[in-house]
């Protein structure tokens, strides 16, 4: 493929054309075509952190960050509980007082409280 060839796939591909169209276009094969604009996106702009701002650096290969470290990542995502998909919601019933509880993230919870557990092993807190 020459140069010229990759610049029009590439000037397609921003104007919003799909593969079959760009293939159509050009006269390049469509798996040519596919090829060329997965391993060329033409929305490799630059992006920036979600909580911060600060310009990331992705590496290739790689899912793409959102954000720059572990701390804007959290801070983010407490500061936005409505957009967080929590799916791992367990109701159950404790062993020891028969109360009804919910749980998130664990599937094998058998007590209500640490005092229900401790009660039930024949500890008093």
């Amino acid at each position: 493929m020459t140069g010229q060839e990759a610049n029009s796939i590439v000037a397609l591909q921003k104007q919003g054309y799909g593969y079959k169209r760009i293939a159509a276009e050009t006269g390049i094969p469509l798996n040519t075509v596919k090829s060329f604009c997965r391993r060329h996106p033409a929305d490799e702009a630059e992006s920036f952190c979600l909580c911060c701002g600060t310009p990331l650096e992705h590496v290739p290969h790689k899912k793409k960050k959102k954000f720059c470290s572990d701390a804007c990542r959290m801070k983010w995502w407490n500061s936005h509980q409505d957009q967080v998909q929590r799916k791992a919601f367990y109701t159950f019933t404790c062993k020891c007082c028969g109360k009804e509880f919910i749980a998130y993230g664990n599937s094998h919870r058998s007590y209500c409280s640490k005092a229900c557990a401790s009660s039930s092993r024949g500890k008093e807190e």
